[in-house]
């Protein structure tokens, strides 16, 4: 095999004249060779294989396998032409589908990274772009399990963004998270953007649910559904979900409460995230805050949509509940019981039922982590009669003290004595007689054979 410079010598050699042996001489190979390579039956830098390619018999195949399934193993493959007569190495296999370019591009499962995109024109006021982030590794005394979950909500035109933590994607939760984060951008855009989540669209048609298509007339916007596979199409909100993972949530202390998690975010997303400079057009930039005063949005109606949120917890000693910081108390038989604590949106009081739904508690809402107790009369009552009855008064023993049978014990040692001497008398009664003359006989009868 000649590299590309021995190539290169032997074509301006032989157009200087030199003869094929000559060249062979000089660069210290065979004729043969040199005449190949300037015949351009060979090409530099590749090595003439020894033998006929193995593999050629079957590129066809393995072209057509892989352009009818693009995914197709490679194992699966190579177990398809092994019975038809391919003899060599998998890793030979593999080696030749890589080299010869046989696996096609399948670009429906490619990812966004590297495809042509165009800019999407984002006017003010005109969308809010929604999606759940799941936050890894929530502090243990929340009691959310492996993950936390964050409804961001990103004004498309700003960049704007606030979110709500929750610690699940249900429906009602969703319905709580866009109330609570819409009022804190300031208000409502014409139109909400989501993926193809299933708490607001069919995701294989992408057709609106009837649920949320009450919870959108409620708000009065319309409701875009992303097309599948298309991340590009809500850029925005999907940059501030990995802002929020990244910049606010791997810091997070685990001596934290809910409420002040969230407050955390509120107060991070005003001094940080509104902060952001941005290109503002031919005037050149500005902070997030100032573009979004651009932004005209609608005001949100006075009360959220009625969803009911429904979560279980486990009552403690005290007979209280815990919910959203603050407790409230149940009847103290229910201590350490698991019950459902139900809040409706919009209305100020929580309902706390039995796992079968029977409610035993209703109490007036208080505000969300003001850690204030809510205490029912009668609950207390209970309580503490509850908890005086279990209580004995007498006097604690000592270590050292003497303390003799008393007379419940004697009287029952005496049933006892008695069954004891019981036992004694009918044993005696029921001995057996011994015969001694039978032993004399047989004594008589020993001493005459002597």
């Amino acid at each position: 095999m000649l590299t590309r410079e021995e190539d290169i010598d032997a074509h301006a050699l032989r157009r200087q004249g030199w003869t094929i042996s000559a060249i062979a001489r000089h660069l210290g190979r065979d004729r043969k060779t040199i005449r190949a390579y300037l015949n351009n039956e060979r090409v530099a830098g590749q090595r003439k294989p020894a033998e006929d390619d193995p593999f050629e018999p079957f590129v066809d195949y393995v072209r057509a396998r892989l352009t009818e399934d693009p995914h197709l193993w490679a194992v699966t493959l190579f177990d398809e032409v092994v019975g038809l007569g391919y003899d060599r190495s998998y890793p030979t296999f593999t080696r030749q589908i890589r080299t010869r370019g046989l696996r096609p591009h399948c670009e429906p499962c490619s990812t966004t990274k590297g495809r042509p995109n165009a800019p999407i024109a984002h006017p003010p006021g005109e969308e809010t772009q929604w999606d759940w982030v799941e936050l890894p590794d929530p502090p243990a005394s929340w009691g959310w399990g492996k993950n936390a979950h964050l409804l961001v909500g990103a004004l498309a035109h700003s960049s704007r963004w606030r979110g709500h933590l929750a610690p699940a994607e249900d429906q009602a939760q969703l319905i709580a998270g866009l109330d609570a984060t819409a009022r804190k951008l300031g208000g409502l855009t014409k139109k909400w953007r989501f993926d193809r989540m299933t708490t607001v669209c069919h995701p294989e048609s992408g057709k609106v649910t009837a649920t949320f298509a009450a919870v959108a007339k409620h708000y009065g916007v319309s409701v875009a559904i992303c097309p599948p596979r298309r991340g590009n199409r809500k850029g925005v909100v999907e940059k501030s979900n990995h802002t929020a993972a990244q910049r606010w949530w791997r810091t997070l202390p685990d001596d934290i409460t809910v409420e002040e998690a969230q407050a955390s975010l509120d107060r991070w997303c005003a001094q940080r995230g509104d902060a952001r400079l941005r290109t503002a057009g031919p005037g050149g930039k500005a902070s997030v805050l100032t573009i979004a005063e651009r932004e005209h949005l609608a005001p949100v109606p006075t009360t959220p949509f009625p969803a009911t949120i429904s979560e279980e917890r486990t009552v403690s000693a005290q007979a209280l509940v815990a919910w959203r910081g603050n407790f409230y108390s149940v009847p103290p038989e229910l201590a350490r019981a698991q019950v459902v604590v139900s809040q409706r949106l919009g209305e100020q009081h929580i309902d706390i039922a039995t796992l079968g739904g029977i409610v035993i508690a209703r109490h007036e809402l208080a505000p969300d982590g003001a850690g204030v107790m809510v205490r029912d009369h009668g609950h207390v009552i209970a309580l503490e009669q509850l908890v005086l009855a279990g209580h004995d008064t007498s006097r604690p023993h000592r270590r050292k003290e003497r303390i003799p049978p008393g007379p419940a014990a004697r009287a029952a040692a005496d049933v006892l004595l008695a069954r004891q001497q019981s036992d004694l008398d009918t044993a005696a009664n029921d001995d057996v007689v011994i015969d001694l003359s039978k032993y004399d006989r047989a004594a008589q009868g020993r001493n005459t054979l002597t």
